[in-house]
């Protein structure tokens, strides 16, 4: 009912930058959250940033001062800047939204992910 894509992974290079992009369409009435996780390779996936409908947000430390999350209530999308990238932020970044279907239901979906690999 509720669809999420994301995109805007790649390559870069230590040091560079990315911007990553979700957009959620379905039957929406209300998305009180949207939040970007990350999932390495072996590793369980972990929240990496979190904005909520009023603008407020939390980061993992790992990427405090470097990430930046934003969001636009009226296009229900979210976007995450990256910058100062290390090798450590190589990983599939998933994009999730919590909200209320056009009925009345509660929902929480996940996109399916796009790659970044920081890498020289």
């Amino acid at each position: 009912q509720v669809q999420l894509v994301e995109s805007g992974g790649g390559l870069v290079q230590p040091g560079g930058s990315l911007r990553l992009s979700c957009v959620a369409s379905g039957s929406i009435r209300d998305i009180n959250a949207m939040a970007w996780y990350r999932q390495a390779p072996g590793k369980q996936r972990e929240l990496v940033a979190r904005i909520i409908r009023g603008g407020f947000t939390n980061y993992d430390d790992s990427v405090k001062g470097r990430f930046t999350i934003s969001r636009d209530n009226a296009k229900n999308t979210a976007s995450l800047q990256m910058n100062s990238l290390t090798p450590e932020d190589t990983a599939a970044y998933y994009c999730k939204a919590e909200g209320m279907l056009s009925w009345g239901t509660p929902f929480v979906s996940w996109g399916r992910g796009t790659q970044v690999t920081v890498s020289s």
